[in-house]
């Protein structure tokens, strides 16, 4: 069946009907990280977003592009115009080449990234490799008007292009309060106006990293670099570019204008952006000091977090709130993440265990008939992944009741449940198994004489034989089981 997936354009303010430009194609870009130090939770939050739109639009039968670049030059501290590039500080800080703490950093996200079933892009273009692409489109803007010289820097004139465009479209700022805003920063310089923004700095004597130019020895603004990145390998115009919120101004605005600016039109269609990890209400980030590693997620290496969490526990707590709304950390919203996935997979781990009936309960033949057009409406409206994971959830009590002997499931509506819940949990939400290989092997050796047990049990449960049902319980905990009669049924594990 046809999908119809909406979207939320941040540009418009509305779900649209996703509609490529140039079907079965897709352009996506997204802003990656600047890689200056390790990656924290922050960063996690757009990798996994994004992860699953790029799953699910090639579930969905499109060849998708994927983009997400590498910032490793021209991130200016303060993401301002002023001050020192966050790569070479942090360089010199280390004694070391600014290409090696980029290297460094870049190895260490992508080894997060893994950690956390990211898909790796389609290309992960260095904004290093493109100077000339980013040349080009500063001389594009100049030779349009939109742009001037001033001490060898270029600046972007927001007034002049205001004049024949709009500035603010996509965070919905006004140019006058951006100016009065910028008209209170001490001193000028060399801009026009404060709220100008850099397209090529002239690098002083004391910068490393630098390039030649028409106008001075230097490097490019920060705004730049996607710009002339997606249009390269996306083209002039293309369907997706996300981020995250803290993006759309100035940086994402920045991009709108540029390519307005050098080309005279928009290059994005849609613009999709996902809110921010906040701690204690407040953004978390590296410039503000309060973020943590995923690293020291995964190690419990850090004064706030009480234990580690697995970086599958990392996951399934950003997919349980939608992408658009706030998530606020807690050591208790990972401990509920922590037993949420474990209930998942122990739900998927028990279909093996499920016994088969003839025919199914008519709620249950209900449930199942249902249960994936549901997760794709859900999916289908805007990727609303927590209510995927609520309908997997259902689908855990229909498996523990049926195991409880309280519900009848055939073997085509078992088959569908299985292929339903495992196309959702590992290959659209990317979530997988943590298990060691050894455990693994262990559970499934005595998972067939558990399962005749309890088999037994429940039986004996069914004749309110009480004495021998909890006889059979305490004989498994004494071997090292841990039986658990719950709302949705009896669960186990063995205990490590």
């Amino acid at each position: 069946m046809e999908q119809k997936l909406l979207i939320y354009n941040t540009l418009t303010r509305t779900k649209e009907r996703f509609t490529p430009l140039h079907a079965p194609n897709v352009g996506m870009y997204v802003c990656g990280p600047t890689v200056y130090g390790d990656p924290h939770l922050g960063h996690a939050r757009p990798a996994i977003t994004f992860d699953i739109l790029f799953r699910y639009l090639k579930h969905l039968g499109y060849k998708v592009r994927y983009v997400r670049n590498i910032t490793d030059v021209g991130h200016l501290e303060h993401d301002a115009d002023e001050g020192d590039d966050k790569i070479e500080k942090k360089a010199r800080l280390e004694q070391l080449e600014p290409m090696e703490i980029a290297q460094y950093y870049t190895n260490r996200y992508h080894d997060a990234m893994e950690a956390l079933n990211v898909l790796p892009p389609s290309i992960e273009p260095h904004a290093t490799g493109h100077i000339i692409e980013q040349e080009k489109l500063v001389q594009e803007i100049l030779d349009n008007g939109y742009a001037y010289e001033s001490n060898g820097s270029i600046y972007f004139d927001i007034e002049k292009y205001n004049k024949d465009h709009k500035y603010g479209i996509l965070s919905g700022r006004n140019l006058e309060n951006i100016i009065n805003e910028s008209r209170e920063l001490a001193g000028i310089g060399e801009k026009k106006n404060q709220a100008d923004f850099a397209l090529w700095k002239k690098a002083s004597p004391e910068h490393i990293m630098r390039w030649p130019s028409p106008w001075s020895d230097g490097f490019p603004g920060w705004h730049c670099e996607c710009t002339a990145m997606g249009r390269k390998y996306l083209g002039n115009h293309f369907d997706i570019h996300g981020g995250g919120m803290d993006l759309i101004f100035p940086h994402h605005e920045c991009e709108i204008a540029q390519a307005v600016a050098s080309q005279g039109d928009q290059m994005v269609h849609y613009w999709m952006h996902n809110n921010m990890i906040t701690i204690n209400g407040q953004k978390m980030g590296k410039s503000l000091g309060n973020f943590i590693t995923l690293e020291q997620f995964f190690t419990g290496n850090h004064d706030s977090l009480e234990q580690a969490y697995s970086p599958m526990t990392i996951r399934f707590f950003i997919l349980s709130a939608h992408y658009r709304s706030t998530v606020d950390f807690s050591n208790d919203a990972l401990k509920a993440s922590q037993k949420g996935l474990e209930r998942l997979m122990n739900g998927l781990n028990d279909l093996e265990r499920v016994p088969v009936a003839k025919q199914s309960d008519e709620q249950v033949k209900k449930f199942v008939a249902e249960l994936r057009q549901r997760c794709y409406d859900a999916m289908n409206d805007d990727f609303q992944t927590q209510l995927v994971i609520s309908y997997l959830f259902e689908a855990c009590h229909v498996i523990n009741t049926a195991l409880d002997h309280k519900a009848n499931i055939s073997a085509d509506d078992l088959k569908e449940l299985t292929e339903t819940m495992q196309l959702f949990t590992f290959d659209l939400l990317g979530l997988k198994s943590e298990k060691g290989a050894n455990n693994d092997a262990r559970e499934e050796a005595y998972g067939k004489v558990v399962d005749m047990v309890l088999d037994l049990r429940a039986k004996a449960k069914a004749a309110k034989d009480w004495a021998t049902s909890d006889q059979i319980r305490d004989a498994l905990a004494d071997a090292g089981f841990e039986v658990k009669d719950t709302k949705d049924g009896v669960t186990w594990k063995l205990n490590k």
